[in-house]
Parts: C-alpha cells; sequence; structure tokens
C-alpha cells in the first residue's frame, strides 16, 4: 500500500435474523488494528425488527441497510452499493475476526496481487454439539479437500471462506448473482477466476466460526447446500470434484438398500448401512483420539446428518433457471441488484 495513510475499507455483514450472533461477529469487527478509517455496514434480510434493534442499540456506528430479499448475494449487493472503501471485507454473523484480520488479509492481497483473498475458517464451539460439528468440518470425512478448512500451504484455489478484495475487482466481475441463494461465493470466485484473476489462500489468516448448535439447524444449512450445488455445477460443469459427488452418492446407496429391503432382501439390504456405519464409528474413534475431545462421540450423527442433508438436497434443487453468467454483471448503485 503506498500513501501515509491506509485506503479506507469497508467491511459487509449479510444477516438474517442473527440477534443471537450479530454482538461477537460486530464486536470483533470494530475491534481490528488496522490504522486507516473502517466503515462496518450491516445488510438486514432479517423476518422482524431484533437484529436490527441489536444492531442500533449496541453499534450505533455501523450503518445498516434493508436487504428485502433477504439472501446473502443480494445482501452483499445492497452493502457494497453504498460502501466507500477501496478494500471490501466480507464478514458473516457466525464468524469472528482476529483483531489483526483486516490488516494482514490486505497485506496479502497487495503482496499476491490476487483478485480476492479468503483465510482458513476455525470452528469454535461452545458445546459438545458444536464442538463435534467442528470436528467434522475439519476432517476430509466431512469436508472433503476443501483448502479454506484443511489446507495449510498459501496459494491459488479454487474458492475460499468470506474474502477480501478491492472495490474495482467486485465491479469489474459484476457483484454477486443475487439469483443464488446459496453457492453465490462459488460463483462469484469462478467468474473472478475466469476474468484472469486469482484467488488466493493464506493459512496464515484465520476466521474463527462457531458451528450449527443442533441437528435440525445443521440438516437445514446442509440440506440448503445440497440444493444449491446442481444450479452452480451446471453453470459451471468444470468446477465439479468428488466431494461434491460423494454425498449424493451415499444417499443414493442408502434409498437403495431401503428398496432392497422392501423387495425381501434384507441381507443385502444391511450390506451398505453397515459399511457406511463402520466408516463413521472408525472415523470418530480416530479424530477422537487425535483431538482428544469426548464430542467425538457425536461425530457418526453429525456426520450422517451432514451427508445425508447435502446429499438429498443434492436430489432436489430449486426452480431456478440454471442460466449461464460468465460475463460480467454491473452492479447497481442504486439497488446494489
Amino acid at each position: 500500500m503506498s500513501g501515509s495513510s491506509p485506503p479506507p475499507v469497508s467491511v459487509i455483514v449479510p444477516v438474517r435474523d442473527a440477534e443471537n450472533t450479530i454482538s461477537g461477529a460486530l464486536d470483533s469487527v470494530l475491534a481490528q488494528d488496522y490504522a486507516g478509517p473502517v466503515e462496518v455496514i450491516v445488510a438486514d434480510g432479517s423476518d422482524g425488527p431484533a437484529t436490527s434493534e441489536v444492531v442500533r442499540r449496541r453499534f450505533p456506528a455501523v450503518r445498516l441497510v434493508t436487504n428485502p430479499k433477504r439472501t446473502k448475494p443480494n445482501g452483499i449487493n445492497a452493502a457494497f452499493a453504498v460502501a466507500a472503501g477501496r478494500f471490501v471485507v466480507l464478514c458473516d454473523c457466525h464468524t469472528l475476526l482476529p483483531p489483526d484480520y483486516v490488516r494482514r488479509a490486505i497485506e496479502t492481497l497487495t503482496r499476491s496481487g490476487a483478485g480476492v483473498v479468503g483465510g482458513r475458517q476455525r470452528p469454535v464451539g461452545t458445546t459438545l454439539f458444536e464442538r463435534a460439528v467442528g470436528m467434522a468440518i475439519t476432517t476430509p470425512m466431512g469436508a472433503g479437500d476443501a483448502r479454506y478448512r484443511l489446507g495449510t500451504s498459501a496459494g491459488p484455489v479454487d474458492n475460499i471462506y468470506l474474502g477480501v478484495f478491492r472495490r474495482d475487482t467486485l465491479e469489474a466481475v459484476g457483484g454477486f448473482d443475487p439469483d443464488l441463494f446459496k453457492g453465490s461465493d462459488a460463483d462469484f470466485n469462478w467468474r473472478l477466476r475466469q476474468s484472469g484473476r486469482t484467488v488466493w489462500f493464506d493459512p496464515g489468516l484465520t476466521v474463527f466460526y462457531r458451528p450449527r448448535g443442533s441437528i435440525r439447524a445443521l440438516a437445514r444449512q446442509y440440506f440448503e447446500y445440497g440444493r444449491w450445488k446442481p444450479v452452480i455445477l451446471r453453470r459451471h460443469p468444470t468446477e465439479t470434484r468428488v466431494r461434491h459427488l460423494a454425498a449424493p452418492l451415499i444417499v443414493a446407496g442408502l434409498a437403495g438398500s431401503a428398496l432392497l429391503a422392501g423387495a425381501g432382501a434384507p441381507g443385502a439390504a444391511a450390506v451398505l448401512p453397515a459399511i457406511y456405519a463402520a466408516a463413521l464409528l472408525a472415523g470418530a474413534v480416530l479424530t477422537g483420539v487425535r483431538r482428544r475431545d469426548a464430542a467425538a462421540v457425536l461425530l457418526p450423527v453429525v456426520v450422517a446428518t451432514m451427508h445425508v442433508s447435502w446429499g438429498t438436497g443434492f436430489f432436489f434443487p430449486p426452480a431456478l433457471a440454471l442460466r449461464s453468467r460468465s460475463g460480467k454483471r454491473p452492479v447497481n448503485r442504486e439497488t446494489g441488484s
């Protein structure tokens, strides 16, 4: 960065019904050690007023914008439409940023010349169930080969968690696709790479993430991930990875086992479920021994919930026109859409 004063930064936090988590996220944003000006913009797409009331009461310096369409990409675009920073930092209501996050991310962005920079997602659970989810998403059986969860070396990647980028980069690739309820980050990073820019992973950057706290919330989260993945893969088929097909194949196999049981072949029907259950138990034991955390006892239930929910959702994609957005789409400075 040049000049005596670091350039201004805009931190964008899209939220929906986040009254129980927004305070921690905003506290971490406002505690950044970045020497330049930092504005914080919350794009609120909540069903009720509770989240905005928390923000107004506890964080009067934070700017609130409404997100009537309620989705994450619409929230990001709406906040960006009023943002003034030369750099844009995305934050999530389930995350906590360490105090040096913004400063280090911009240093990495400048040094690498990348289009966007992201770091390691580190789950931090406070309950037994949250810790189990955190273990699940940082092991291959839960995270596949996702670099932002398992990676240890810096370099170009396909996708990152959250992201820090220059405002002209967002404008150049057309913002986030407002049609995508889930997967807008993967779509954005694909278009960014298609434009010749680099998506850069820096494991030295850490984002603390609080996992979902119940089976119901976890199942809903992963069902939506699964529903929207076919939309992304249809648009960008070269992005298909083995991890994207593993859960649908598990669900298909378990459904086939149920059909065999109904057809009067209980022995054959039990083979795949038995193998799957044994793999889950073995993974839980190995992870529990390595991590020395009693939460590993819940790993079979947590991982099965993730697999089955994601895999089931994959077979029920939304009724959405699966159009391609290989070209850039300008962000409307008035509406953010």
